[in-house]
């Protein structure tokens, strides 16, 4: 398990995490998630002792970082697929770190194959397209076999086939009991990959919760609506006690109305319909929903 508890750190006059709590739990992939200097990479820096906190602990398996012997073998993880050496192989990238961690050859064999690098292995790894990078910096957070795995923004740079097998890659790592925290900007990856979510913002944790629980959240109890007569129906809806939004031609988002209530409003009046079915959130939705207040940089509507 990952603990971060209470981390508090300033730059300056700058605070960039004010208590920062969370858990990072065995068996399920961890997305976290938060805008631009929310703190998620000042959090992912202190886990593996490259920042030191103010203020609060951050453990892995009940111990920090620097206590660790052989960290490769209790923590892997990637916050920057570009911190390599160009000119050197990616194949001796991989034994060179495997070296300094005391662990055998044979671990490069296997990360190359569960990273999909085994064709190109042996070329430079300065010429590595981006998703190449990322499978390589994977490989390298891998080859400790560690219960614990940390991936920044894993997902960038990936092809469909990439992100596909990253999806899945990931799941299948948690599956085993592993704890794998993942940060990302894209919302619909980490629907698909993520059981849980943390949210931060402003150097805190705004919501500690499973997926599924943030989708219904946000999802509430509306229902989606197609009528050839939009006009028609909402008159009716909203005589019926709904909040209607209009978000399509043809297509009604209904507010404080079950569905039943909707076919049986529209029916009474003999307002035709095609669909009448509960609204589904995206994680983005919920995600937008829960930062808004926590946004530090944004355009300004013209």
């Amino acid at each position: 398990m990952i603990e971060v508890t209470d981390l508090r750190k300033r730059y300056g006059a700058v605070t960039s995490l004010d208590g920062m709590t969370f858990r990072v739990r065995p068996g399920q992939v961890t997305g976290f998630v938060g805008p631009n200097g929310a703190g998620k990479s000042t959090t992912m820096r202190i886990i593996l002792g490259l920042d030191a906190a103010d203020a609060g602990t951050a453990l892995i398996a009940g111990r920090p970082y620097r206590a660790l012997r052989r960290p490769l073998t209790q923590v892997g993880a990637m916050l920057d697929a570009a911190a390599l050496q160009p000119s050197r192989s990616a194949r001796n990238h991989l034994r060179w770190l495997a070296c300094s961690q005391g662990l055998p050859a044979r671990r490069v064999d296997e990360v190359v194959d569960q990273a999909g690098l085994r064709s190109v292995i042996r070329r430079r790894a300065g010429g590595y397209s981006l998703g190449m990078r990322q499978r390589l910096g994977i490989a390298a957070a891998l080859l400790g076999d560690p219960p614990a795995l940390m991936l920044d923004e894993p997902f960038n740079g990936m092809d469909p086939e990439g992100i596909s097998w990253l999806r899945g890659f990931l799941r299948a790592l948690a599956a085993e009991g592993r704890a794998v925290l993942v940060s990302s900007h894209l919302m619909g990856e980490l629907e698909d990959t993520a059981d849980h979510l943390v949210v931060a913002g402003r150097g805190r944790v705004i919501a500690d919760a499973s997926v599924a629980s943030l989708i219904a959240a946000a999802s509430g109890h509306r229902v989606r609506l197609r009528t050839p007569a939009p006009a028609e129906a909402a008159k009716i809806l909203a005589e019926a006690g709904a909040e209607v939004a209009v978000t399509a031609p043809d297509a009604l988002l209904i507010d404080n109305l079950s569905p039943e209530r909707t076919v049986a409003a529209l029916t009474t009046h003999g307002v035709p319909f095609s669909e009448v079915s509960a609204h589904r959130a995206t994680l983005e939705d919920a995600y937008l929903r829960l930062t808004k207040d926590a946004v530090e940089f944004s355009a300004r509507a013209s």
